[in-house]
């Protein structure tokens, strides 16, 4: 897969449209639109880098919903106990 496939695919993947992926990012706009359509070069060191970032941010997102919805739990848990005790 050429470079600029990986990269709009990576892209798509965040659900983000070209302009939220450069604010994201802090890439011009320009840039990474002359790299989706292959008239430059991504380089591959930031290719992964970026692909790095978007992972280790979804793992966080997951990480924090996954504790959220255990903290919801032990709330839950805690009002049927004082129900229990009261």
């Amino acid at each position: 897969m050429e470079a600029r496939e990986e990269l709009r695919k990576l892209r798509e993947s965040t659900g983000m449209n070209r302009k939220e992926f450069c604010e994201y990012f802090e890439i011009p706009y320009m840039t990474e639109t002359d790299w989706e359509l292959g008239n430059r070069r991504v380089p591959q060191y930031l290719l992964r880098l970026m692909a790095y970032k978007v992972e280790m941010e979804k793992l966080s997102d997951k990480r924090n919903r996954m504790t959220r919805a255990m903290n919801q739990q032990i709330d839950n848990v805690l009002v049927i106990v004082q129900q229990l005790v009261a």
